[in-house]
């Protein structure tokens, strides 16, 4: 009896059914994704023979356009139950991933239907990604927000440990082909999974004008910018976010170019220290419980900070190794704290009627800014040295705890009456 009240408690509260079969669809899609890392530059190379412009092209561009795709759905989506959303997308995605593998079949692979795959999925991503939230807002109680968005973490870890290595065997045995067909399945299964949560979705209330405006799309960052604590959280996240990701690329020339590292041994730097998002997952609800959310959030927010600069002083050797594993392992433990808790006061500040714009501005400012510093970072690299240009990136990183909240959130506003449909 003991054990199994130690076992609630270590889990946390049970949240219904329905958040099961949508955590299942998340983790699933999840871990389809990770299988599947890597295999579209690799497709590039080794089956279209292509060059290293279209490989870096792939990844910037096709995410670049796809976050342009998704801006005007954001208001398109807000209106509509979410649920059917949350399916179309998943099948979209299933559907334009499965073109390659049969595309590939047949023979009739080609570069350009790549990059449009991925701007198709890298648009349906962020629609889903604005519609889930919106969605869990009104499946959950807002004080489960928080075991909710843990959850979800512990499971983006939990598949960044066991897909990639499991996705390289698997394109050594049978190809990259072959895990974007897989990617594609766990893509059906999580609209199945979607589509089990079941219960009543009610519509929304229609709010906006019969006919969507210009400058409708701007609405999410009208929100954001005008809210006194996400203002500074959005800075905060995109230029840290940014940072990180920018240093990624210099990192790897660094490790297994200067340095000579073996593949092996840089997947391993970074999979391994994953480990500390799990644990950084589990502790965010009892922390916040002790400590209050704002605090949490500047004190975690802060200490994420302090790790990347150490990645400057890297060496050869298995005392390199242990640097990057160190680091990695501290900055990934405090983001897995970090993460859910600031998803979660995303949440509980924004309207209900304004969460998929609200979303879907973030997800794109997010990835232009992560484009555009990686950018940046690349030419740094090469007019300083990526050790130099990674070490720059730490210093900017040490300011990002500047941009944060610096009070408690004030009670959410009621919102302002928008003009009614003329439509009966």
């Amino acid at each position: 009896m003991k054990s199994g009240h130690r076992l609630g408690h270590l889990l946390g509260p049970r949240l219904g059914r329905g958040f099961g079969w949508l955590w299942g669809a998340y983790g699933t899609s999840a871990f389809g994704t990770w299988l599947a890392f890597g295999a579209f530059p690799l497709i590039a190379i080794q089956v279209l023979h292509a060059g290293p412009a279209e490989v870096a092209a792939l990844s910037s561009v096709g995410s670049a356009v796809g976050a342009a795709v998704a801006v005007p759905l954001g208001p398109w989506v807000e209106f509509r139950r979410k649920r059917p959303v949350l399916i179309a997308m998943d099948l979209v995605r299933f559907g334009a991933l499965l073109t390659i593998p049969a595309a590939f079949a047949l023979g009739m692979l080609t570069f350009l239907q790549l990059l449009l795959v991925s701007v198709v999925v890298a648009a349906a991503d962020i629609t889903f990604r604005a519609a889930s939230g919106a969605y869990l807002k009104t499946l959950l109680p807002a004080e489960d927000l928080l075991v909710a968005n843990a959850r979800f973490e512990s499971t983006a870890w939990t598949t960044t440990i066991i897909g990639p290595p499991l996705g390289g065997a698997a394109i050594g045995l049978l190809g990259p082909v072959a895990t974007v067909a897989a990617d594609a399945v766990s893509y059906l299964l999580s609209a199945l999974g979607i589509r089990a949560t079941g219960g009543h979705e009610p519509l929304p209330e229609r709010r906006e004008v019969a006919r969507m405006r210009a400058g409708d799309l701007l609405d999410g960052w009208r929100y954001i910018l005008a809210d006194a604590t996400m203002r500074p959280l959005l800075f905060n996240t995109a230029l840290f976010n940014g940072l990180v990701m920018a240093s990624q690329p210099l990192l790897a020339v660094l490790m297994l170019g200067q340095l000579g590292f073996a593949p092996w041994q840089y997947g391993l730097a970074f999979a391994a220290p994953s480990i500390g998002g799990l644990f950084g997952s589990r502790l965010a609800r009892p922390l916040v419980t002790r400590f209050g959310q704002h605090q949490v959030l500047v004190v975690v927010g802060a200490l994420r900070a302090i790790w990347p600069v150490g990645l400057a002083f890297l060496g050869p050797g298995t005392g390199g190794l242990l640097l990057v594993m160190g680091v990695e392992l501290g900055l990934i433990f405090c983001c897995g704290v970090f993460n859910p808790v600031y998803a979660t006061y995303r949440l509980e500040r924004t309207a209900t009627d304004r969460v998929v714009r609200t979303l879907s501005a973030w997800t794109v400012t997010t990835k232009a800014s992560t484009a555009l510093l990686t950018a940046v970072w690349g030419v740094l690299g090469g007019l300083l040295g990526p050790r130099t240009a990674i070490g720059l990136a730490g210093v900017f990183l040490l300011a990002t705890p500047l941009l944060r909240p610096r009070r408690a959130a004030a009670p959410l506003p009621e919102p302002e009456p928008e003009p009614t449909s003329n439509r009966a």
